[in-house]
């Protein structure tokens, strides 16, 4: 299974909206897999290092956005160690990659001399490759300074110009043998006259009798146009969906419930 992890009080607050979840939906999806969960959590240390504990101790492949950076609100390098009860260490390609870009970032403003890696702007850039020791390095091909990766668990940066190559690199690179080729939908219908407890049993059956196939039911109390429904449906590989919402729509009816559209 995979799941998402989302650092940081600017998505709590408010102050900006998560684009991750939608994008490593589709991330994913274009691959035939799933998001099975994700987790917000605030840049508090110790909150992190709590829920990487459990995480790390399950067989799921993880992503984790946001917190690896220098300054003093970001928790997630120090708190990925605790979980893995490991001492950070200054972990030598990673500072290599970060003086290249600090070398970079000088000849941009015109300075062609040696990269001083005790510099104070250095110093504090060099903070960065402290990371939990015995990692692996995730390339980030934005600024080329890395992520890291805990067994199936894979550290990046909140910005999303730098995530979102840096997993797209993760599920190509590790992680293909999993890719599922066929084409993958779903199929749903709008139910009236009948309650989520009268479909249950039905439910099951239909998953039950039809391999990879998932069931949904999402009640809705009404709107202005439908009235109280539900939309329930079939979800998994295109060559495996008419049959199973065939005979999902044929057993809603024998329960006796109608079925209409949004329309």
């Amino acid at each position: 299974m995979f799941g998402l992890i989302i650092i940081g009080d600017e998505i709590l607050s408010g102050k900006r909206e998560d684009k991750h979840l939608s994008k490593v939906i589709q991330l994913l999806g274009e691959r035939g897999l799933a998001l099975s969960w994700a987790h917000y959590l605030p840049d508090d240390r110790r909150q992190i290092a709590d829920f990487l504990r459990r995480s790390f101790n399950g067989n799921d492949i993880v992503f984790c956005t946001g917190g690896i950076g220098g300054t003093p609100d970001d928790h997630t390098r120090q708190a990925a160690a605790i979980a893995a009860e490991v001492a950070l260490h200054r972990h030598p390609e990673a500072a290599r990659l970060i003086l290249e870009r600090a070398a970079e970032i000088a000849r941009e403003r015109g300075d062609t001399g040696p990269v001083d890696p005790a510099s104070p702007e250095n110093a504090h850039r060099l903070t960065m490759a402290d990371l939990p020791h015995g990692c692996d390095l995730v390339p980030n091909p934005y600024n080329r300074i890395p992520g890291f990766s805990i067994g199936q668990h894979y550290f990046v940066p909140g910005f999303p110009v730098m995530a979102w190559p840096m997993i797209q690199w993760v599920l190509d690179t590790k992680y293909a043998h999993l890719f599922q080729h066929g084409a993958r939908g779903e199929r749903s219908a709008i139910l009236f006259d009948l309650f989520e407890a009268q479909i249950t049993g039905l439910l099951e059956r239909i998953e039950a009798e039809h391999v990879d196939v998932k069931i949904f039911s999402l009640p809705s109390v009404g709107t202005e146009t439908l009235g109280r429904h539900i939309e329930v449906g079939v979800k998994g590989p295109e060559v495996r969906l008419d049959a199973a919402f065939d005979a999902l729509i044929r057993g809603l009816k024998a329960l006796g419930g109608r079925i209409g559209t949004r329309d």
